[in-house]
């Protein structure tokens, strides 16, 4: 067997396992160790590894992380989350805010970004209203998978699918055709924790204490950070539609956004060591390996063998949900991307497949690494989600969810084969 396949399956095996021994192993630990492995071993030269980082994905990650420390280093998201919540007065109310919140703004600043700076808020709210943690968290991590489905940049994995894509316009094609079964299965995960933790939705009216904003001037950076990506992707949207034939980069998008913070706050070196470097290095790394696997020509392989069957709607959504729980979501797709498109897949295909490697993170705790996230920081703060308990509401929510992406995506491509 190829080197490069056999690095792939360690580093696949160390992610599910996440430890060697008694010694754990992050995801991004085991990902560089592979990369670093083929890259000492000459299966991809440094060149070509190099070539292989796609740089507006890594762009885009770290403008985006820049700006979500910022707004939580100033203390700006929290305060925003309480004027909100101050509305809610009852546990049923407060689940139901969390799920929609939190999916419609992972459309926006991407999972992995809310599982960081969200988290810790979950746990205070928790606290100050006597409700189970375990339930907070999973209205957290089931609102931030869900509802990223739907929007180009709302996860890691979909970003690769639209830039690597056939996509003229993609958040138009994404929302078209996504956004419909994303919103019914943001209530479907407010009705399974109802149903799954019945016991938590106490009548005790809830009362909020005020949060304020900790940094006034670094809130304000991050609040016009926030507002020049969102104006820049609307932009981005608005072009296409006008007959405009001009693209703007989303890693250029998200590096004007974080300009504001990197240039004028006196922060700036605070906020940058707080950034998520760890995803940015599994990033690179997972570019390397999955080049250096991709050439020994196996996956090519595997395409003539199987046929078009690969790229039937059914085999998509199933190989989606069911294998990122072995290798998580975005490796995943790196690997299943470049299959499907020597297939000839189609753009509704490739949605197909950003739905269903979505929706794997709400099956188990290691189909997505914004769950890893968030139990890892929950767990710091003496909170814990084990894997059975997450998987208690996360099957039957999964297989809801499957249904209804593959009953839509049938009926708008007409090709439920």
């Amino acid at each position: 067997m190829n080197l490069s396949l056999l690095v792939l399956l360690a580093v696949l095996a160390l992610i599910a396992a996440r430890k060697i021994g008694h010694i754990r192993v992050a995801i991004w630990q085991a990902m560089a160790g592979g990369a670093l492995v083929v890259l000492a071993a000459g299966q991809i030269s440094p060149a070509a590894a190099l070539a292989a980082i796609d740089i507006e994905v890594m762009l885009f990650l770290f403008g985006m992380f820049v700006v979500g420390e910022a707004l939580v280093e100033s203390g700006y998201l929290y305060a925003v989350a309480y004027r909100w919540l101050s509305r809610v007065r009852t546990t049923d109310s407060l689940v139901l805010a969390i799920v929609v919140a939190s999916g419609l703004a992972s459309a926006l600043l991407m999972n992995d970004t809310l599982a960081i700076i969200a988290t810790p808020l979950m746990l205070r709210l928790a606290l100050e209203h006597r409700v189970a943690p375990r339930l907070l968290l999973l209205a957290l991590a089931f609102g931030i998978t869900t509802g990223s489905a739907m929007s180009p940049i709302g996860n890691p994995q979909n970003l690769l699918i639209a830039l690597r894509g056939p996509f003229d316009a993609p958040f138009v094609d994404f929302l078209r055709l996504l956004a419909v079964p994303t919103l019914i299965n943001l209530v479907l995960v407010y009705l399974v924790l109802r149903v799954r933790f019945r016991d938590q939705f106490h009548a005790i009216p809830l009362v909020h204490k005020p949060v304020t904003e900790s940094d006034p001037a670094l809130a304000g950076l991050a609040r016009i950070g926030l507002l020049l990506i969102v104006a820049g992707i609307l932009l981005r949207i608005a072009l296409p539609a006008a007959g405009v034939d001009v693209q703007l980069p989303l890693g250029l998008l998200a590096l004007v956004g974080a300009a504001p913070v990197l240039l004028l706050s006196p922060r700036r070196l605070r906020v940058l060591r707080a950034i998520d470097w760890s995803t940015l290095t599994f990033f690179a790394a997972m570019f390397v390996l999955m080049a250096s696997v991709w050439n020994t020509g196996v996956l090519q392989g595997l395409l003539d063998a199987a046929g078009r069957d690969l790229a039937a709607l059914p085999t998509v959504l199933g190989v989606g949900v069911l294998l990122s729980q072995l290798i998580s979501n975005v490796p995943l797709v790196a690997l299943y991307l470049p299959v499907l498109q020597s297939a000839q897949a189609g753009p509704d295909t490739l949605l197909a497949l950003a739905a269903g490697s979505t929706i794997a993170g709400n099956l188990l705790i290691i189909g997505a690494a914004s769950n890893v996230i968030i139990v890892q920081r929950a767990e710091r703060r003496g909170a814990t989600l084990g894997f059975l308990e997450f998987a208690r509401a996360g099957i039957p929510l999964t297989l809801l969810q499957t249904l209804v992406f593959w009953l839509w995506l049938s009926i708008m491509t007409g090709n439920p084969a």
